[in-house]
């Protein structure tokens, strides 16, 4: 994949991440909530990672 390609995909990751963590409400989240968004930060960082690697 090319890494223009790469770098975009992984704003509209972060971008996915972002809204759904403003969607989420602090007094009803529950731990399946959590443990998804901490998922989607391994999955970022493990995309930012790779980039770095390609360098």
């Amino acid at each position: 994949m090319e890494k223009r390609q790469q770098v975009e995909d992984l704003k509209i990751r972060l971008h996915q991440f972002l809204e759904r963590l403003e969607s989420i409400e602090p007094e009803t989240a529950d731990l399946q909530e959590i443990d998804q968004l901490i998922e989607l930060i391994d999955e970022l960082e493990n995309q930012m990672n790779n980039l770095k690697e390609e360098r």
